[in-house]
């Protein structure tokens, strides 16, 4: 049994064999649990951004602070991911190592990544779901709820390549804190160093794609489902920030570390 805390921690070197192995048992899982852990991963990620909206929706906040606050609360979702165990379209953009290295082909890669997200907007919609027939926007006078729809459409405002870019760091910044707490081998290790990367893109105000499920779910949820316009700026931030955060995760993780830690190590260069 893994202990709570530890000290011995994985070397990076380790890490990256730990990634490489762990997107081919990904890439290998069959469909039934593949679904229902994607489902789990989208829900979990909506609880992180219900937290997130909890702090949001509190006007006697500074910003610098409700900022913070929230990505600290946000931290929720992806420690579930982590700990209770699911899959993450997300952190799943470091297969790229694993496919990098020829121990899965790009059609497996693909194959997961479109089921893993489509299964994350299951589960993100449907917590949405619950969330709405609960009434939970009516929290502090129906302050949540206008926290709702200000955040659905201040990401819908935004220009593809804002959208992009935002999309890329965040992810950057989630591959980097999942990487790292593979190094950890007990719980406490592997929450404590997700906080820090996870709150940063949040206070930073980066977009991760299944989140923002979560959030237009809800906002056309309250809205009726008929705001065109928010659905039509919807589309476009969802399709911007699912190809950025494939480069961010897939490409400024997943990819560099196999040049530095794999190809490099074998090449007898030293990182």
């Amino acid at each position: 049994m893994a202990p709570l805390f530890a000290f011995d921690a994985y070397s990076p070197q380790e890490v990256a064999t730990l990634v490489r192995q762990s997107g081919v048992k990904k890439a290998g899982l069959p469909l039934l649990p593949q679904v229902m852990l994607a489902i789990l991963a989208g829900a979990f990620i909506g609880l992180g951004a219900l937290y997130y909206v909890l702090v949001r929706s509190d006007p006697t906040l500074g910003f610098a602070a409700r900022q913070v606050l929230g990505g600290g609360v946000f931290c929720l979702g992806l420690v579930m991911v982590v700990i209770a165990g699911a899959e993450l379209f997300t952190g799943n953009n470091l297969l790229v190592m694993a496919r990098a290295h020829g121990l899965i082909t790009s059609g497996q890669v693909l194959r997961n990544w479109t089921i893993v997200l489509c299964g994350n907007m299951v589960g993100a919609v449907g917590l949405a779901v619950l969330v709405y027939l609960a009434g939970q926007a009516a929290m502090n006078d129906g302050a949540v709820g206008d926290a709702y729809l200000a955040i659905a459409a201040g990401k819908a405002s935004l220009p593809f390549w804002t959208a992009f870019f935002r999309g890329v760091l965040c992810n950057a910044l989630v591959c980097l804190g999942v990487w790292m707490s593979m190094a950890g081998r007990g719980v406490i290790d592997k929450v404590v160093v997700l906080l820090f990367p996870i709150s940063a893109f949040i206070a930073a105000g980066f977009e991760h794609s299944v989140a923002n499920l979560y959030f237009f779910a809800m906002a056309l949820l309250l809205e009726g489902g008929a705001d065109a316009a928010l659905a039509a700026g919807m589309a476009r931030n969802l399709a911007a920030v699912v190809l950025g955060n494939a480069v961010g995760g897939g490409v400024l993780v997943g990819l560099v570390y196999y040049l530095i830690y794999v190809k490099g190590l074998a090449s007898g260069r030293r990182p």
